[in-house]
């Protein structure tokens, strides 16, 4: 069945277009007919194609029948004896039914120390917009919570009469949002995606009153869900599962006024000499082999905090203050490093190693350089392919690197903790993983694009083109290590609301288990600049073989009502 789409043409002219209904490729026909008889494709036949198609091989006559039954519910009319064409074509784009992940639910270990897992983490989570103007407030922080964002960052500075905490970006434009506000909407908010623990990061910038003040509130205002670390000197993380609904206060000592209150002390300590403390602290950094003042220097800070304040920390965290090698320092006690992306770039290059060992114990994050004033995103790979936990990106940045992060965190039921490789964790040969010299190619991933629908019921009659219906194209890549990147794309459909590419992309992974299928639906533009028309991503560990239905999403990466691929997956060993 086909209608006529009319565009108007220079005021005066009317052009007409047929307009079609979904139209299955030539090779899903094709594959229709060898798993069907008299175009009926019975619950036998429906069966088979499960196992030798869509790899489902503990897949029982059951299991078709439910299909059958739940493809009946949605349609007025189905054949009692099976699946024509059209009702077939139905269930390959039914999501529910037939989606490209693997229903796992939370399937990790989850009784392994915080180290060893990706934590979904957030950048300046309150800010509504760029980082110099826009608003801070409680909205960008509900909306993240229930994405199933883990961490949340809250910057405290005083407010203008300096008897209060308010949440805003330091030395910019931005306008505040009261921290108790904030508090409330992470209590009310924590847990409604699932029950692991979330973590706020404090960057504070507060005198010890301040402090005071909101240590009250925190512990008033969490109670029972506040996390407390009992003991003075932590070896080891608590697992994500002894934490489920928790909340965790990470932070560091505001630098700007310990360094005016401690310096006094600092200047009697230098004129008495060293004292038996310093003397084995000497001593030890000798056995590092390097210097230890970093951590030095934050225990000295750790004094200057009120003690009440001091006691919400479960996870506490630093800055470098000396060189590179001064903050991976590996000790009894693990910790919280900051790095900033530029500052990882570096470190990288000749430190690889020595950070993967640091964060199978201590755990890293990583935040946007300051440049990014309009909240745009780093590659966020680079962190991950080093073992860094907290790879933090701003929530406002729509655009690839933070699709490829809600894609990456799909794995695991969507948890916000995705558990890290075993390559990345503590190995009894001391081998570390290299991300520039990975091993050979271990799986080969087929993926056909057959064709897509629900641009028109999703968008405007003329949202892509006035003159014309649109003409798609998918792009099809890869993230991952960079001997797994890899990026390709359909030919152009032109003048198609329905289009077929029925193309197969194959591509090769050393790494598979950090890998981030990239699906985006682009509608060609004479201009040379392509109009955005959906995407997606997928961890390639957790995505099912077969023939699927992908449903595409918008640019924040909230998923649109109609519009979808039919893609099928192949993945197979080297």
């Amino acid at each position: 069945m086909a209608y006529k789409e009319r565009f108007k043409v220079c005021f005066c002219f009317n052009r007409f277009y047929r307009f079609r209904e979904t139209e299955p490729p030539e090779s899903i026909r094709i594959l229709f007919q060898q798993y069907s008889e008299n175009d009926i494709m019975t619950i036998d036949h429906l069966h088979r194609f499960l196992i030798e198609v869509q790899g489902e091989q503990n897949a029982s006559k059951d299991s078709a029948q439910a299909i059958f039954n739940s493809s009946h519910k949605h349609l007025k009319f189905l054949p009692r004896k099976g699946f024509n064409l059209d009702i077939f074509i139905r269930y390959l784009l039914s999501d529910d039914q037939n989606g490209p992940l693997r229903p796992l639910g939370v399937h990790h270990d989850m009784s392994a120390p915080l180290a060893h897992y990706f934590l979904y983490t957030s950048h300046n989570t309150y800010l509504t917009g760029n980082q110099i103007s826009s608003n801070s407030s409680i909205a960008p922080i509900i909306d993240a919570l229930k994405r199933g964002v883990k961490v949340i960052e809250l910057d405290l500075w005083p407010n203008s009469k300096k008897d209060d905490v308010e949440v805003r970006h330091g030395g910019t434009l931005t306008r505040p949002v009261e921290l108790i506000k904030c508090l409330r909407a992470i209590k009310d908010n924590a847990f409604s995606a699932n029950e692991y623990p979330v973590v706020i990061t404090f960057e504070d910038h507060l005198n010890q009153t301040l402090q005071a003040k909101v240590a009250k509130m925190v512990t008033i205002m969490f109670g029972e869900l506040l996390y407390r670390n009992d003991a003075k000197k932590l070896e080891v993380f608590p697992s994500p599962e002894s934490l489920k609904r928790k909340i965790l206060i990470s932070t560091k000592p505001p630098k700007e006024y310990l360094d005016e209150e401690s310096s006094m002390e600092r200047e009697d300590s230098q004129r008495q000499g060293s004292s038996d403390e310093e003397q084995t602290q000497n001593t030890y950094k000798k056995k590092l082999g390097a210097t230890n003042k970093v951590l030095l220097d934050e225990d000295e800070d750790e004094d200057q905090i009120f003690p009440e304040y001091k006691s919400l920390i479960s996870i506490h965290a630093g800055k470098p203050k000396g060189g590179i090698d001064d903050c991976l320092i590996d000790t009894n006690t693990v910790r919280r490093l900051s790095l900033s992306e530029q500052e990882l770039e570096n470190a990288v290059k000749t430190h690889g190693a020595t950070i993967i060992r640091f964060t199978q114990r201590n755990l890293l994050r990583v935040y946007p350089k300051g440049m990014r004033l309009d909240s745009s995103n780093y590659d966020p790979m680079l962190g991950w392919t080093h073992g860094a936990q907290m790879v933090a990106l701003n929530m406002q940045g729509h655009a690839k690197f933070l699709w490829i992060m809600q894609g990456m965190f799909r794995a695991n039921g969507g948890c916000g903790y995705v558990k890290k490789p075993d390559f990345l964790l503590p190995a009894g040969d001391h081998m570390v993983f290299n991300p520039s010299a990975p091993p050979p190619v271990k799986k080969f991933l087929r993926v056909t694009v057959y064709m897509g629908e629900g641009w028109a019921r999703d968008f405007r009659h003329t949202h892509f083109d006035r003159f014309s219906p649109p003409d798609f194209f998918v792009k099809v890549a890869i993230a991952g290590v960079p001997a797994d990147e890899a990026r390709k794309q359909t030919k152009a459909i032109e003048d198609d609301w329905l289009p077929v590419w029925d193309e197969s992309f194959v591509f090769s992974l050393r790494v598979p288990e950090l890998a981030v299928l990239r699906l985006e639906a682009l509608e060609y533009d004479t201009t040379g600049v392509p109009d955005f028309g959906g995407q997606t991503c997928l961890p390639i560990s957790e995505l099912r073989n077969g023939i699927r239905a992908v449903p595409l999403n918008d640019k924040k990466g909230n998923p649109y009502k109609y519009v979808r691929l039919l893609v099928r997956f192949e993945m197979r060993s080297a």
